[in-house]
């Protein structure tokens, strides 16, 4: 008798352990906060009447806003390209994101001295053009197998550098994020990259080469095979999806892909269903007149659903 109570006591330990477990990692992979945020992605920082009513009807209290591009020069190695210009200024209670891409040939190695001179760039910015209160900067990188391990490791120098500038005290505060980085489906693969949370690109997700095919924007086929890896991904996540319209010329031809209203919903319904936590905060790219006026308010209202 004491031989099975021993046991049963064991084993209700061990369902006890591994529920608590399960809960730590559900915690782990949500973001905790329900928020909308956009992605600003012009060379100008200048909102009209559209778009400051676009921000306030549908709450969006973070911007992410991209500052500059790194690309990689044969000469000179890294340098800053296409650096946004502020004419305007975000609502003072809308949090900024400085956002930063990085080409992914940049990153094929280290750089000594680049997370430092990409932070002082960024603080600089900031100064210049009275932008106070940034907590955050995000990354974004089309980092490959090739390139993981150096982009890992600029990573955690970005944010050691960024901590050691910051004259903030929201370091010592629970749940405040510091640094964030994109994740693309296919980096879903590899081990999570060192940062707060990633933000899931759901765009750009097929072929262009295969265009007559499937929308190379977004295609809720293209995301299917990705969508199992979601529930594992030891990363808090939150959930972009594409609200502008890619035009190109192919063999003198103009093509526009247009992601219609109903895909953009079943695939948010998708990746929800395997990860109900990307329901949390949701980013649309990206904030622009034409992109606002592409779908009624009604599609907007539903994409921001929590």
């Amino acid at each position: 008798m004491e031989r099975k109570g021993l046991r049963t006591w064991w084993f209700l330990l061990a369902v006890l352990t591994a529920g608590s477990c399960q809960r730590q990692e559900r915690r782990v992979q949500e973001m905790p906060d329900q928020e909308n945020c956009v992605y600003y992605w012009r060379t100008q920082l200048q909102l009209d009447s559209t778009e400051r009513a676009f921000l306030k009807r549908h709450h969006i209290s973070k911007v992410y806003c991209r500052y500059f591009d790194v690309v990689m020069d044969s000469a000179q190695g890294p340098m800053p390209n296409a650096t946004i210009t502020f004419n305007d200024t975000l609502p003072k209670d809308i949090e900024v994101v400085p956002t930063v891409y990085i080409t992914e040939d940049c990153m094929h190695k280290r750089h000594e001295g680049l997370a430092e001179k990409l932070v002082r760039r960024i603080r600089q910015m900031n100064e210049t053009n009275d932008i106070s209160g940034v907590r955050e900067l995000q990354i974004d990188c089309d980092y490959t197998a090739r390139s993981r391990r150096p982009y890992y490791e600029f990573l955690k120098e970005v944010a050691e550098k960024w901590r050691e500038t910051s004259n903030h005290t929201s370091y010592l505060l629970p749940l405040t994020y510091h640094l964030s980085t994109t994740i693309r489906l296919h980096q879903l693969s590899m081990a999570p990259p060192p940062v707060d949370y990633g933000v899931l690109m759901l765009y750009n997700t097929g072929d262009p080469r295969k265009f007559q095919e499937r929308n190379p924007v977004l295609d809720l086929r293209d995301v299917v095979p990705y969508v199992k890896r979601l529930g594992g991904y030891a990363l808090p996540l939150a959930a972009a999806y594409p609200v502008y319209q890619w035009q190109r010329t192919i063999y003198g031809v103009h093509i526009e892909h247009t992601v219609e209203a109903d895909e953009i919903l079943r695939v948010k319904q998708a990746v929800e269903r395997e990860r109900p936590g990307l329901s949390h905060s949701i980013v649309t790219y990206c904030l622009d007149k034409e992109n606002i006026n592409r779908y009624k308010p009604e599609t907007y209202e539903e994409i921001y659903h929590h």
